[in-house]
């Protein structure tokens, strides 16, 4: 078992050419590309293209990224705007654009923005595996692909889910009281 690397260190590892480092920021950074494209109301192909997308920014841009620890928030802020752009042309809005959008996410549309804003503030300080699972959860990843990225067996991916399910219920029942 390999001890975890930062991400500065894994960006510029990844920007000479080790593989193993580009793997690596994929599997930590990925699945929250994914969240922040999906929770703008793109489908599933369009979210493909706009965190393909990031990844081909962050490729072009490696060397200059000028807060290498906070490559996860350069790419989510990427991935947001790559969306909102994609929106703007075909010619929907933001998060608005959820009844519109070819696969919306379940519960999606009876979620005001604020609401979403909470989930995924709550979903961000949830603690492994259940802030990954979450988001694997929202894209839809499946749970033979969400098993095998949080190295679970595929038996425990639905009662790991319904645990942290809970554990987020119970965390913004929590943060809606002490509004």
């Amino acid at each position: 078992m390999h001890a975890q690397r930062a991400p500065a260190e894994l960006l510029r590892a990844a920007a000479d050419g080790d593989r193993s480092a580009w793997d690596a920021l994929e599997a930590e950074f990925g699945p929250l590309m994914w969240a922040v494209a999906r929770a703008t109301g793109l489908g599933a192909a369009d979210a493909a293209d706009v965190v393909q997308g990031g990844w081909l920014r962050l490729l072009q841009r490696m060397e200059d990224i000028r807060e290498p620890e906070r490559v996860g928030a350069w790419l989510a802020t990427v991935v947001r705007r790559e969306a909102l752009q994609l929106l703007r042309e075909s010619g929907r809005s933001g998060v608005h654009a959820l009844a519109v959008a070819e696969e919306p996410e379940p519960g999606a549309a009876v979620l005001g923005d604020d609401d979403r804003q909470l989930l995924w503030k709550a979903v961000s300080t949830m603690h492994e595996p259940c802030r990954t699972l979450l988001q694997l959860v929202a894209i839809d990843l499946g749970s033979r692909q969400t098993a095998a990225r949080l190295g679970l067996p595929i038996g425990s991916v639905g009662p790991t889910r319904a645990r942290c399910l809970e554990k987020l219920r119970t965390l913004i029942s929590t943060q809606e009281m002490a509004r």
